[in-house]
């Protein structure tokens, strides 16, 4: 929605995280002596907004109760829309920041989308345009929350925006360059359904016209199908699942007419992000991978099958959102995987899989840990010299650990303690 819009309404910002504090110093210097409500299920946000006046808090296990008195809500994007929906009443607008900055930026906005390969790729085109004199900005999942920036942007401002399916729900406006790389099941804790997750997806082009441009990936059946309804300028690409991003970036590269050679330089000079099949490094012969963000069964498949026969020991598991492991557990036994390393709660699922199919020709031993320390021992007593050790769990890490972030951490720390002992 457009600024102007916002002048006499009630606004609640829901969600008081990073993007929520955000979206309130902005609303801050556009209404100073407006009254805003924010809500949040955690009581502690009172200290981030402590030296706020004109704020009304709806904290804590009640925090949704008091959404029907606001006539306009900015939710944060971590909060399923299924969740509040019994809170809201008839003509209530439901709208968020990406929305916002969407109806309100002057600049041009590359979105780049995919369940996964998103952040990666959006860090490369952003290098691409910064170090070939654009002026780039990188925000949304990745980089900074938009709202901060909007005051200041200008036609000539380019942002490179990761765009998650979340961010994408319910959005009216595609941004003027689009990057689609694949779509696989996630989510569906969230969602009503998949076919509700892949909607969302397919917002990134839906609302683009034939000035516009759409990069995507063929070879991917969803999003070529979703492609096919697109009015933008379709520009397709073909790779293996870590080449592709350097392929999308390229391809942005040129619409904005870098040259070639400008662009072959920094994705040559670009460094990959930590958490995404990260070396850690060799220790007592055995070289350790580290790709917590791998958090579906799919990244997990293509981690393992890019490094090849080399992989001994994969860690795998974490929080339960209903994925299938059936492809997972044919993959594992068609590799040369010996040793799994399995956190709950999908760990026993997984390995409830491979047990149905396992033969005598393909045994595997399997470990249920509970904790980074026991599974990093583990690695190094079943894991032989010249062999590779790889975490990419196909889950999501929230069953023991806070994030991808801090499985990856952790992992990373254990590896590089015990290999002094």
């Amino acid at each position: 929605m457009k600024l102007k819009e916002l002048k006499n309404k009630k606004i609640l910002i829901l969600g008081f995280g990073k993007e929520g504090i955000d979206t309130l110093k902005f609303l801050r210097k556009l209404f100073p002596e407006k009254t805003f409500g924010i809500a949040d299920r955690t009581e502690s946000v009172k200290r981030k907004a402590k030296s706020e006046k004109l704020i009304k808090r709806h904290l804590g296990e009640n925090y949704l109760r008091e959404l029907k008195d606001y006539d306009v809500i900015i939710k944060s994007p971590g909060i399923s829309p299924k969740e509040i929906k019994p809170y809201l009443k008839r003509g209530q607008i439901i709208t968020s920041q990406t929305e916002i900055f969407f109806e309100n930026c002057p600049g041009k906005i590359v979105g780049i989308t995919a369940t996964k390969g998103k952040s990666t790729t959006a860090s490369l085109i952003y290098e691409i345009l910064k170090k070939n004199g654009l002026k780039a900005h990188l925000v949304g999942n990745i980089g900074k929350p938009v709202l901060s920036l909007l005051s200041s942007a200008i036609d000539k401002d380019i942002y490179v925006y990761e765009l998650s399916s979340h961010q994408l729900f319910n959005l009216k406006k595609s941004p003027q360059i689009a990057v689609f790389l694949n779509i696989f099941p996630e989510h569906l804790d969230y969602y009503k359904s998949f076919k509700e997750y892949a909607e969302a997806k397919a917002n990134i082009t839906k609302y683009q016209n034939k000035k516009d441009f759409l990069v995507y990936n063929s070879n991917d059946k969803l999003v070529r199908y979703i492609a096919k309804k697109s009015k933008a300028k379709k520009i397709p690409i073909k790779g293996e699942y870590y080449e592709l991003n350097k392929i999308a970036a390229r391809e942005v590269g040129k619409i904005f007419k870098i040259p070639g050679k400008k662009i072959t330089e920094a994705i040559k000079n670009f460094k990959s992000l930590p958490h995404r099949l990260e070396l850690v490094g060799t220790f007592k012969g055995i070289t350790f991978y580290n790709d917590a963000l791998s958090t579906i069964p799919e990244a997990t498949i293509y981690a393992f099958n890019f490094l090849g026969n080399n992989v001994q020991t994969i860690m795998l598991g974490g929080f339960d959102r209903g994925l299938n492991f059936k492809k997972l557990a044919k993959e594992v036994l068609k590799s040369k995987i010996k040793n799994l390393i399995l956190f709950p709660t999908t760990g026993q699922i997984i390995w409830k899989e491979i047990s149905k199919i396992m033969t005598n020709k393909n045994p595997l031993k399997h470990f249920f840990v509970d904790n980074m320390p026991d599974a990093v021992k583990i690695a190094y007593q079943q894991t032989s010299k010249n062999k590779i050790c790889l975490l990419s769990t196909a889950s999501s890490s929230f069953s023991i650990f806070k994030d991808y972030k801090e499985k990856g951490n952790l992992f990373k720390k254990y590896v590089k303690k015990y290999s002094r002992s």
